[in-house]
């Protein structure tokens, strides 16, 4: 999925400006509702449970999704456009170094 118009560019330009979790938590805090960032981290937790293969059952039950967002993830997983992989990975390096 592509975003091009101004206003989601604006967006990703303002995510990518911050310079630290807690400015990130503040604009997301500011910009979405308390469900929405549940929902997002959800979708993260998610991402890091199929990483390790765990089974959609097990994911189900501890994250406490549906099938159908775990389904959804795992095809941006495969097929998406990189960005759980990268988060994932930089997750991983920066638990190496802490």
């Amino acid at each position: 999925m592509t975003y091009s118009d101004k206003s989601t560019e604006r967006l990703f330009a303002a995510v990518a400006s911050m310079q630290s979790p807690e400015e990130v938590k503040a604009l997301f805090t500011d910009l979405c509702t308390i469900k929405e960032i549940q929902d997002m981290a959800q979708r993260l937790d998610t991402a890091v449970l199929l990483s390790q293969k765990c089974s959609y059952q097990k994911i189900a039950a501890e994250v406490g999704v549906s099938t159908a967002t775990i389904s959804r993830v795992n095809r941006c997983l495969t097929y998406g456009e990189g960005g759980y992989q990268i988060a994932l990975e930089r997750m991983e390096e920066t638990e190496k170094t802490q």
